[in-house]
C-alpha cells in the first residue's frame, strides 16, 4: 500500500511480541522489571491494589532495592481510589511517583469541566531504555469486576505488545517529555510553562538517546500518539488512510465503539468496495451508556454490509485492528473521549506475519465466544430497549458537544 506513511516516523528492524490478556502480559512485565539494572518507567490509567497490582508493586520494590531508578505516573481519575495508598507505597520503596491531573477535592469534585475529561489513558512501560510495553491493559487483575459466573469465568479480553528495537527510542522520548511537563506544570501561569516546554523540547532533540539494536528487517512500526498539542488526530488519520486503501479485510475489536463521522464513513466505504469488514464489540455491558449508544448504530452498519459480532465470554477491553497487512494495538478506543480528549498511545505495525497473528487470535475468540449480530437479532429487540439505546446515543452526542469539538467528530 503506497502513501500510508502520513509523515510518520516509521522504524524498521523491530522485534514485536503480541501479548493476549493479563495472563501473558503481567508475567512478561515482571520478568522485564526483574532484569532491570538502571531504570523502569511506567505510565498507566488504572493502578489497582488487587492481587496483580500488589505483585507489580513487589517487583518494583525489589528493583528499587537493587538501585534501579523507578518512575511511575498514574491518572488521577482512573486511579483515584488508590492514589493516596500508591503515594505512600512508592515513597516507602524509594520510587518517584506522579499523578496526572488529580481529582479535585470538596465541591470541585462534582464540577465537570473539560480539563477533567483530559485523561492519561495510555499504558506504557520502558525498562532500561531497551524493552518497552504498550497496549490496552491496565495494572488491574483480569478477573476483577468481570461477570461473575463462578469457576468458569473468563478474563477481560485485551492485548498489549512487547517491543525491542528502534521504536523503543520513541516510547522513551514521549515518556520523558510528559514527566518533565508534569514537573513544571503550573495552572496559574501558562506562558512561562510553555516557554520552558519549548526549551526542553529543543534540548531533548539535541540530546542523544541510546542506540537500539536492529533486528531482522521487515517489521516496520511506528508509535502513534494522541494528545491536545501536536498529535490531535494522528491515530484517527492513520485509521482513515489505511481503511481508504484496504483491499482484502478489516477486523476491528474495540471496547467502546462510538466513532465519528469520518471513521464510520471510512468503514462503510471499505465495505461498499467489497472489503470484508468485521467489528468485534462488547456483548456484555461494562459501562451501560457507551454500550447502549454503540448498539444504536448497529442498524446503519449492518445495512452497509459490515459484519457485527458481540463478545460474550467476559468484558471486551481490546483496542486493536487488522487491516490487510497492517495492525494496530494500543490504548485508544474509537470513541470521542479517546480520539478527542485523552492522551493515548498505539503501536501501528506493517508486517504480514504480525498482522496474521493478531487476526488469528481475534478469530479464535470470535469462534469460541462471540455471537454474530443479524437484522433478525435487531428486530427482536423490545421497543423499550430501542428507546434506551437511542437515549444513550443522544446523551453521548451531547457529551461530544460539551467538548467543543463536535465539528471534528
Amino acid at each position: 500500500m503506497a502513501g500510508l506513511d502520513l509523515d510518520l516516523h516509521w522504524t524498521d528492524g523491530n522485534r514485536i511480541e503480541l501479548l493476549q490478556n493479563g495472563g501473558a502480559f503481567f508475567p512478561a512485565v515482571c520478568r522485564a522489571i526483574d532484569q532491570a539494572r538502571h531504570a523502569v518507567h511506567l505510565e498507566t490509567y488504572i493502578f489497582n491494589l488487587d492481587v496483580t497490582g500488589e505483585c507489580i508493586l513487589d517487583h518494583l520494590a525489589r528493583a528499587c532495592r537493587r538501585g534501579v531508578r523507578v518512575r511511575v505516573v498514574v491518572d488521577g481519575f482512573g486511579s483515584a481510589a488508590q492514589v493516596e495508598h500508591l503515594e505512600q507505597r512508592f515513597r516507602a520503596m524509594g520510587a518517584l511517583f506522579r499523578v496526572y491531573r488529580r481529582e479535585p477535592r470538596g465541591l470541585g469534585h462534582v464540577r465537570l469541566t473539560l480539563q477533567r475529561l483530559r485523561r492519561l489513558h495510555r499504558k506504557t512501560l520502558v525498562v532500561d531504555r531497551a524493552v518497552a510495553f504498550i497496549g490496552g491493559i491496565n495494572v488491574l487483575d483480569d478477573y476483577v469486576d468481570i461477570p461473575d459466573e463462578g469457576p468458569g469465568a473468563h478474563p477481560r479480553f485485551d492485548f498489549a505488545v512487547r517491543l525491542e528495537g528502534p521504536i523503543v527510542r520513541d516510547v522513551l522520548r514521549v515518556q520523558r517529555a510528559l514527566w518533565l511537563r508534569m514537573s513544571w506544570r503550573r495552572t496559574d501561569d501558562w506562558t512561562p510553562f510553555y516557554d520552558k516546554l519549548r526549551r526542553v523540547r529543543d534540548w531533548m532533540k539535541q540530546r542523544t538517546l541510546p542506540e537500539q539494536p536492529v533486528f531482522e528487517p521487515g517489521c516496520r512500526a511506528v508509535l502513534l500518539l494522541r494528545d491536545n498539542l501536536r498529535y490531535r488526530q494522528t491515530i484517527e488519520d492513520a485509521y482513515l488512510n489505511t481503511l481508504a486503501q484496504a483491499r482484502s479485510g478489516v477486523l476491528v475489536a474495540n471496547a467502546y465503539f462510538f466513532p465519528g463521522r469520518r471513521l464510520r464513513g471510512a468503514l462503510i466505504d471499505a465495505a461498499r468496495r467489497g472489503v470484508r469488514v468485521r467489528l468485534l464489540l462488547q456483548g456484555r455491558s461494562e459501562y451501560p451508556m457507551q454500550y447502549r449508544a454503540c448498539r444504536y448504530t448497529y442498524d446503519a452498519l449492518l445495512q452497509n454490509g459490515i459484519e457485527l459480532y458481540e463478545y460474550m465470554a467476559s468484558y471486551l477491553h481490546a483496542k486493536v485492528a487488522v487491516i490487510d497487512d497492517y495492525a494496530m494495538v494500543g490504548s485508544a478506543n474509537m470513541d470521542p473521549f479517546s480520539l478527542l480528549l485523552a492522551r493515548e498511545a498505539n503501536v501501528y505495525v506493517h508486517n504480514a506475519a504480525f498482522a496474521a497473528g493478531l487476526r488469528d487470535a481475534l478469530e479464535a475468540e470470535m469462534v469460541r465466544h462471540a455471537v454474530r449480530v443479524t437484522p433478525e437479532h435487531l428486530r427482536r429487540r423490545s421497543w423499550w430497549g430501542r428507546l434506551v439505546d437511542r437515549f444513550a446515543y443522544m446523551m453521548l452526542r451531547a457529551g461530544v458537544v460539551f467538548t467543543g469539538k463536535a465539528s471534528e467528530y
